[in-house]
């Protein structure tokens, strides 16, 4: 095999060095490195179009999953199981039939509790989520009583309400779909917006499928909130969990949006 007297000691110079190529892999493992310590939770398409927004790279996902492969990284979030349908509410028949499509922001929201503990004590959150956009547009955290906690319910519809007013929404219809807990079946909770334009849906009984936009975000805030704001160590719960939501609708890129943040994703197609 014959090679140019130039073109070896060309190798001879490069011998032990990295190639453009490999340079540019290695940087981005490091920053892969760097972000999933903050984000365990994300996978490697969330971390991929974080790189490319931050920095104006251009690299395909495929590569980031390579580079994760490699490095062992990979979302620390759980799949939820599959659960069977049940019956439906008489009171608040399931009007969504999973249609979960909008033109316009508070055309469908979606509500739910969900529950968890910090230093031996429960606590529930409460949130009503946007379709339009996942935008967490009210919420109320209070120490639990396991889901059933009525002034955290109350609260919580009233921040939702001020939201549609504020913007301009009073008078356009809202459908807000729930499961069939009994807090959102009383009398009591239909009288705090009975002056609205509000239309209630029911889920089927223990069928979360139904509304499957808050069950599936439960699930993954709470991981979110774990493992990147140390939910169950801190030692002042209301302040992360409003530092979360923050994040969540003005940083957290999404999937579903483009990879926008909730907040870019709405004021970008002017709406208020």
């Amino acid at each position: 095999m014959e090679v140019s007297r130039s073109g070896y000691y060309k190798w001879g110079k490069r011998k032990g060095t990295l190639n453009r190529y490999q340079n540019d892999r290695r940087i981005l493992s490091e920053m892969i490195i760097d972000i999933h310590k903050k984000h365990r939770t994300w996978g490697y398409r969330h971390i991929a179009a974080y790189i490319r927004q931050d920095l104006g790279w251009g690299f395909s996902d495929n590569l980031c999953h390579k580079c994760c492969k490699a490095l062992k990284i990979q979302s620390k979030a759980r799949k939820p199981p599959y659960i069977k349908g049940g019956k439906e509410n008489i009171k608040y028949p399931n009007i969504i039939q999973n249609n979960w499509s909008t033109t316009r922001p508070l055309e469908k929201v979606c509500t739910d509790t969900t529950i968890f503990y910090n230093n031996n004590q429960a606590y529930d959150l409460t949130m009503y989520i946007d379709v339009f956009n996942n935008e967490i547009v009210a919420y109320d955290l209070a120490i639990s009583k396991h889901g059933c906690n009525p002034s955290n319910h109350y609260r919580a519809m009233k921040k939702l309400l001020k939201i549609k007013e504020k913007r301009g929404y009073k008078d356009l219809e809202t459908i807000v779909h729930s499961d069939q807990g009994t807090i959102y079946t009383s009398r009591a909770f239909a009288d705090t917006h009975k002056d609205y334009t509000i239309i209630r849906s029911m889920s089927r009984v223990a069928t979360p499928t139904d509304n499957p936009i808050i069950e599936s975000l439960n699930g993954w805030m709470k991981e979110e909130m774990a493992n990147d704001f140390n939910l169950y160590k801190t030692k002042d719960v209301q302040k992360t969990v409003k530092d979360y939501i923050y994040y969540f609708n003005n940083e957290r890129l999404a999937y579903s949006l483009n990879y926008k943040s909730p907040i870019q994703y709405r004021t970008e197609l002017s709406f208020k």
